[in-house]
């Protein structure tokens, strides 16, 4: 079997720790670390991998997204614009008016407790989209 034919039989879980445990650096133990509190704050959530590998966190909609670069971790949410952020995790795509990222280098630390209330802000705002979308298709 070759590599792609495995691949394709893996599910988007295994892939996404493939992916963590291919960077082998502080990006793949900060991507570990932040998939650990998506889950920790929302059991229910659906892990998936898309756009060329992307690692994607849903629950009733994308939560957020996962992305490696060089020099940053960037966990994108699909509608940032529209979460309350008290604790202003948000430090990029800040000039967007639907996303909004979190951007965390090498040494830094996001505060847990602030980051699982806004994966939790997120699903709820997701919940609220499906069931405005489900009330307009039945009128």
């Amino acid at each position: 079997m070759e590599t792609s034919e495995i691949k394709q039989t893996l599910s988007a879980s295994e892939l996404i720790s493939e992916k963590i445990a291919g960077l082998g650096d502080w990006r793949g133990v900060t991507l570990a670390r932040m998939r650990r509190l998506i889950q920790e704050a929302d059991a229910d959530v659906v892990e998936e991998v898309k756009w060329m590998g992307t690692p994607v966190w849903s629950h009733d909609g994308i939560i957020c997204t996962g992305e490696t670069y060089k020099k940053v971790v960037k966990l994108t949410f699909a509608k940032g614009a529209a979460l309350p952020d008290p604790a202003t995790l948000f430090n990029s795509s800040l000039e967007g008016n639907v996303r909004r990222a979190i951007d965390i280098h090498e040494g830094e630390e996001v505060d847990e407790t602030a980051f699982k209330a806004l994966i939790l802000q997120a699903i709820e705002l997701n919940r609220a989209s499906k069931a405005k979308s489900a009330k307009k298709k039945k009128t």
